[in-house]
């Protein structure tokens, strides 16, 4: 029987085309189909033993020389499989090893490009960051240097407005005081005007009158007889108490009236207030104190007394040398002036309404004499009673040390406009210091910005240390040219 010879070829044909089909799949699993194969040649060997053994067992007669031409034949297709196996297997180890070889090469080959272009990478970094810092400190440079011109134009311009204040301040001052000069000047020559005219205009009318008097005397002698009635008539006025009183107050009027302007004195005042009691005179003085009487008024009493009886007593025990008799006169006229003394004390002084003295005035000076002859008089006068007594040279040099300091007043007045100007500049140059605090304030936290701005460029300086810079080409093919043109932008922004 010849089928198993046939069943053997086909089997090792079945065996033959799966080698061909496990040599056509992917090299990746090669290996272990090389080994499956293997395994399934060892079973279909076993398994052919085992059916050429029952084949044999059962046929071993009929196959015995067709069985030994069979394994021939099939040790010789055997020994041809195993060639070509063999031969297939090493083209299949060389491919491998040839692709493994290739493999290697192409992973050499990216390694060596990736090095390279990490290299490229880390040289454009150190390239940008050098790049960077040294903008980066251009600019501050820039800065400093235009932060260093705006504060030099700003101390420029500091010392020229202060100049030019210094120079308003001493033309202001200037001006001042040439127009209080020159209104000192025209007070002094209208109040030399004034006394002027006055005397000329008094001393005209007395002449006129002396004349027209003498005119009259030159007329005949029954004008002679006129006079001497007129003499007798004025003797019984003088003899007269209420007389004599006026007489007084029209020369101390007389005396008010050239010496002082209208508003500065007042006539027939009541200086204590609700009192009733008005004196003939009283200078009016400013206040310190919104609070006192009269609006911030002080007044400043002056009454005129004329004790004419004790003093014609005494001036009549002197003529006659009675020793007794002066000193009798000399008490009562003490007396007298004592008594009017302490009378002005109590009806017109009130501080402080008034001031703390007033003025007993004397109109004559022969009567004023007399009064100072007393020894200490006048200071118990003054201690006392707070009554300054005054003679008409005496009243006069006082009213012009009173127009003196009303003038001062006036000078002290204006000078309080000239410190109301410098304290308006004193308030506008706090200002100028508050606006050049703030620029300070401003520019200190600019300084503080940049500095921080450099803390941290040293903080990305030190993290870029150790990474290459990439070139200009790389940098701009990674980044593009926009972001670049706008970096650069902001920073020389």
């Amino acid at each position: 029987m010849s089928w198993f010879p046939i069943l053997v070829l086909a089997a090792l044909a079945v065996i033959v085309l799966l080698l061909v089909v496990l040599l056509m799949r992917g090299q990746g699993s090669r290996h272990s189909e090389l080994a499956e194969l293997e395994r399934r040649v060892g079973e279909w060997r076993e398994r052919a033993e085992r059916d050429s053994e029952r084949l044999e067992r059962t046929l071993r007669n009929e196959v015995a020389d067709a069985a030994r031409v069979g394994r021939d034949e099939a040790g010789e297709q055997l020994l041809r499989f195993q060639q070509a196996l063999s031969t297939q297997l090493t083209q299949v180890a060389t491919l491998q090893n040839a692709q493994i070889d290739t493999f290697a090469q192409q992973l050499a080959k990216l390694t060596e490009s990736n090095a390279q272009q990490l290299d490229q990478v880390r040289h454009a970094l150190l390239t940008q960051s050098q790049q960077a810092r040294e903008e980066q400190g251009a600019a501050l440079r820039r800065f400093g240097d235009g932060l260093q011109q705006q504060l030099g134009q700003l101390s420029e311009s500091n010392e020229r407005r202060l100049g030019e204040v210094r120079a308003t301040l001493e033309q202001k001052l200037k001006d001042i005081e040439a127009n209080n000069a020159a209104k000192l000047d025209e007070m002094r020559r209208t109040v030399d005007e004034k006394l002027h005219a006055t005397l000329e205009q008094r001393l005209g009318e007395s002449f006129r009158l002396v004349s027209d008097r003498l005119d009259q005397v030159h007329r005949g002698l029954g004008e002679m007889q006129a006079l001497a009635q007129g003499v007798g008539d004025l003797k019984r006025v003088l003899t007269n108490v209420k007389t004599r009183g006026t007489w007084g107050e029209v020369q101390l009027d007389m005396l008010l009236e050239q010496m002082l302007t209208p508003d500065q004195y007042a006539r027939n005042v009541e200086t204590v207030p609700n009192s009733g009691a008005r004196v003939e005179f009283a200078i009016r003085l400013p206040g310190r104190e919104a609070g006192n009487a009269g609006g911030g008024t002080v007044w400043l009493p002056i009454d005129a007394k004329f004790p004419k009886e004790q003093h014609e007593r005494l001036v009549e025990a002197q003529e006659r040398g009675d020793v007794d008799g002066v000193t009798a006169a000399g008490r009562e006229l003490e007396v007298a002036v004592r008594r009017e003394a302490q009378r002005i004390a109590e009806k017109y002084l009130a501080p402080p309404a008034t001031t703390d003295f007033a003025i007993l005035f004397l109109p004559t000076e022969g009567l004023y004499a007399e009064v100072l002859r007393r020894p200490g008089l006048t200071d118990l006068l003054q201690r006392q009673c707070r009554v300054t007594v005054a003679g008409p040279t005496t009243l006069t040099a006082l009213l012009n040390s009173l127009q003196m300091g009303f003038r001062t007043l006036a000078l002290e007045k204006r000078s309080s406009e000239v410190w109301e100007v410098l304290g308006a500049v004193k308030t506008e140059f706090g200002k100028f210091g508050d606006v050049l605090a703030r620029t300070r304030d401003t520019l200190e936290r600019a300084a503080r910005n940049i500095e921080q701005a450099e803390v941290r460029s040293r903080a990305m300086a030190r993290k870029l240390r150790h990474v290459e810079a990439l070139p200009a080409d790389a940098a701009e093919r990674l980044l593009g040219p926009a972001e670049l043109e706008a970096g650069e932008s902001e920073r020389e922004g």
